[in-house]
């Protein structure tokens, strides 16, 4: 069974940083995604198991990153910049192969709150 556990979380000022870890149960095509109240879930990066990036949404490039390690099947991301409008519950899902389409696994979500 798959499990994610996201961390990192919390308030900071605008133009402050995070930095989100995932922590999984195996090596698997992992994205950060986020919900903030009233909007859809959006996807914001994404990285093959082997490390490649595949995606940042336009709003985050130039500020987010995302990473890997393998030996410690952790999965992060890495948040410069911060707005108020990156205010979300952010989280971590997995899927079984990179060239899936949906993302089957998730993790439980970590606020992440920009004050301006």
């Amino acid at each position: 069974q798959v499990q994610l556990v996201e961390s990192g979380g919390g308030l900071v000022q605008a133009g402050g940083s995070l930095r989100l870890s995932c922590a999984a149960s195996g090596r698997y095509p992992t994205g950060w995604f986020r919900q903030a109240p009233g909007k859809e879930r959006e996807l914001v990066a994404a990285i093959r198991w082997s490390g490649i990036i595949t995606y940042y949404a336009d709003a985050v490039k130039g500020r987010f990153a995302i990473s890997r390690d393998n030996t410690k099947n952790m999965v992060y991301l890495q948040m410069n910049s911060l707005k108020p409008e990156d205010t979300a519950v952010y989280y971590c899902a997995a899927k079984d192969s990179d060239f899936d389409k949906e993302y089957p696994y998730w993790g439980q979500g970590t606020q992440v709150t920009v004050s301006s």
